[in-house]
């Protein structure tokens, strides 16, 4: 899987965009449990209030802060709030006052004026510290006190008679209600100081209703706008990986197709044509579908775990445990169902392969299943590979739907576990109720983060199983390959080609197929290739064309060792027409164009007349642009033959192979091809493989091969006196008396 990411350096930008994209989602995502739960602790429960800090504070209930206060502190809190009065603003200023703040007009207050943050920050820790006092004791009264030798009648002013009291014996009341104090829960004591602030803001007859709504909106506003741009970041991450994918799976397509271009007969020996279809198809499917689960998923999902983690574990790490242990289950339960899919996903690709094959063979061989009466065995053999695909496959799938309903089991036990601990925290004060539901939402992000990634786990082993797939046609070498440094042809040797002690073993063999073959073709003639099935006649023209290179001697044409130029300059000089004509869609046109995109219709025409292939162009009602379905499957074996050698002559090459090509003619349709041929290939030369001995009677050279070695060299003549093998091959199809005339 790793050697595809080398695939992956032209959209590296994308991917860094992706990753940003992704890192700002996550973010915006991880912020919405902790603004969730400003909403409930602030805004609900503390009326807005966002720290112990108060906006405006009574004259009286300040003295009363700053009684308690050490000299240092009571500098910094004076100093942070400015008196309001009659005395000490203008007249606008104070009318502007008494709107905001109605008591003004029957005692003064201060307004708090520092504005920095880490002013307001140290300004916080102070008040923090001093206001659950002062609350405990206008709530105790006298029994605040209790256990001190203090003495407060009943109602007195415990304040007032603080105040008379030297600062030693103050700091010591301080210091013992700080001390009850700190045996309850912080919350609680927070909670204290937002009460007695909301108690005072209501006693000033400040809008306690408007400040909880305002801080409510933006709250709400600044959640929705995180949302907003959460959605944003996930659709163009999708965008953005859906396009990556989209186009890795072009390039290895496009890879995958110019490497197979490049394979030669030994490359396509090892690999099937279904294989390879199934390679360029389905598997990198495989791998488009897993680079958008890998950007969208993989990425996202450990910062969202991670940092789900570290939130927790600042703000509550109490109940952390829990997350931990539905992580270990889970992890669990997927290494099991990962042990149990990995073999079966392996095996779905090879069952995808040998279903394509048997669909292949079926549909190629349809008229032949049709004339043999055996549509059941084929039928049969199908559904065989059919149903063992849809065993494994359905077994995957069971294993992987248990996935699903395991993982909301556990969200949903880890969420009753949160709410059961969690209320009881809540109760006892230790944890407020914002708090909790955050940390439920962050358990369900960190659970579902490992989720997902292990999800990943599982779509994995398939994709890599694909990528290497795709890998081992990408990294074979062809055996066939381009010189580094390469020749060019002879001009004073054009068209000729020799032979010189040519042997020639498939790879694996033990014998040599081809053995120490000479001979030389020249232009002008035509030289023929006879002999018994398998002696080696299709592979010694594949030689020429270098599908195949030699194991010993050497193929020269024009005077060049074939290996000592490209493949494509050697194939530019050949015109070739296979034993098994091939043909592609589109029109008759397009396929006899396909040697030469420039040739005319007076060119094509001609090309057409000489392979005798007028008859059935000119009677059909589209002629030329007549349609040719794939392999020229609505086309006879005839037409198909005679088309493709008109392909050839488009090609105007310096030499021609027919390998068996005129097998499938008619002898009148193959005596007047061989004769128009003849004045159309003029100087070029034309090696025909052949079985017909009719049809090379005339050749100015016949090659006999018998189990892979020259048996005979000459004229027919030459050859009936001459060659035991060319006499009994020509008496098997002709009479004596044919055969001389």
């Amino acid at each position: 899987m790793l050697k595809l990411i080398k695939h992956l350096r032209p959209y590296a930008w994308f991917i860094a965009a992706i990753f940003v994209l992704l890192f700002a989602q996550a973010m915006s995502d991880l912020s919405l449990p902790g603004l969730m739960s400003n909403i409930v602790n602030v805004g609900i429960q503390q009326n807005g209030i966002e720290s112990s800090v108060p906006q405006a504070i009574r004259a009286s209930e300040l003295s009363k802060l700053t009684l308690f206060m050490s000299e240092e502190d009571k500098a910094g809190v004076t100093a942070d709030y400015i008196l309001l009065s009659r005395d000490t603003l203008s007249s606008i200023d104070y009318a502007h006052a008494s709107e905001e703040y109605p008591l003004i007009a029957a005692e003064p207050l201060y307004k708090l004026n520092a504005t920095g943050s880490a002013e307001l920050d140290k300004l916080d820790a102070i008040l923090g510290r001093y206001i659950p006092i002062i609350y405990a004791i206008e709530k105790g009264g006298a029994t605040a006190f209790a256990g001190m030798s203090l003495q407060i009648p009943a109602g007195t002013d415990p304040f007032a008679i603080i105040a008379q009291l030297p600062s030693s014996q103050v700091a010591g009341i301080r210091s013992v209600i700080e001390t009850q104090m700190k045996s309850l829960p912080h919350n609680l004591t927070k909670q204290y100081s937002f009460t007695y602030i909301s108690s005072e803001y209501k006693t000033i007859g400040m809008d306690i209703s408007g400040i909880q709504t305002m801080y409510m909106l933006r709250i709400g506003l600044l959640m929705f706008l995180l949302t907003l741009f959460s959605a944003a970041c996930s659709i163009t991450v999708g965008f953005l990986s859906a396009r990556v994918a989209a186009a890795l799976g072009r390039d290895l397509r496009r890879k995958l197709f110019v490497r197979v271009e490049s394979f030669s007969a030994t490359e396509f020996d090892t690999f099937s044509t279904a294989s390879l279809i199934t390679r360029s198809t389905n598997d990198i499917t495989q791998i488009q579908m897993l680079i958008v689960m890998l950007f969208r998923v993989v990425f996202y999902a450990p910062i969202v775990g991670i940092g789900g983690i570290i939130k927790v574990a600042g703000a509550d790490p109490s109940m952390l445990w829990i997350i931990a242990a539905a992580v270990v289950v889970m992890l669990t339960m997927v290494t099991t169902v990962f042990s149990i899919t990995v073999p079966k996903f392996i095996l779905i690709q090879k069952l995808v392969d040998k279903l394509n094959m048997v669909t292949r063979e079926i549909l190629s061989g349809l008229m032949v299943i049709r004339a043999f009466n055996t549509q059941r065995y084929e039928e049969e053999k199908f559904d065989r590979a059919n149903d063992d695909l849809r065993k494994t496959g359905l077994f995957v799938n069971k294993v992987m739907v248990f996935m699903m309903p395991s993982m909301m089991l556990i969200m949903n036990s880890v969420m009753l576990l949160i709410l059961w601990i969690g209320s009881h925290q809540v109760d006892a004060g230790t944890t407020l109720v914002g708090d909790m539901m955050a940390f439920m939402q962050y358990a369900t992000q960190i659970i579902f983060s490992f989720f997902m990634v292990s999800f990943m786990f599982i779509m994995m082993p398939r994709a890599t199983v694909s990528a290497n797939r795709i890998n081992e046609v990408l990294e074979t070498e062809p055996a066939i390959k381009d010189p580094e440094k390469p020749v060019k042809f002879a001009d004073d040797l054009k068209g000729v080609v020799e032979f010189q002690n040519v042997s020639f073993r498939y790879s694996g063999a033990d014998d040599d197929l081809l053995k120490h073959i000479s001979f030389t073709a020249k232009p002008g003639q035509t030289t023929a290739l006879i002999g018994s099935t398998g002696s080696g006649k299709s592979t010694l023209i594949n030689l020429i064309l270098r599908f195949h290179d030699v194991t010993g001697g050497k193929v020269l044409v024009g005077g060049v060792d074939v290996r000592e130029v490209t493949q494509h300059s050697l194939r530019e000089k050949i015109g070739y027409v296979p034993q098994n004509a091939v043909l592609f869609s589109g029109t008759i046109k397009s396929n006899i164009q396909y040697a030469d995109e420039n040739a005319t219709e007076l060119e094509i025409s001609k090309y057409a007349e000489t392979a005798q292939a007028l008859d059935f162009i000119t009677t059909s009602d589209e002629g030329y642009d007549t349609f040719v379905s794939q392999g020229g499957n609505n086309l006879s074996g005839g037409q198909k033959q005679r088309l493709s050698i008109a392909r050839a002559l488009a090609r105007k090459p310096d030499i021609y192979i027919f390998d068996d090509s005129f097998s499938a003619l008619d002898f009148k349709t193959d005596a007047a091809l061989r004769k128009a041929l003849k004045k159309e290939t003029g100087n070029a030369t034309v090696l025909i493989v052949t079985q017909r001995i009719s049809a090379i009677m005339g050749a100015e050279q016949i090659v006999v091969l018998d189990n892979g070695e020259v048996c005979g060299i000459g004229t027919h003549n030459e050859l009936l006196k001459n060659c035991a093998v060319y006499r009994e091959i020509a008496l098997s199809q002709l009479s004596q008396e044919e055969l001389v005339s």
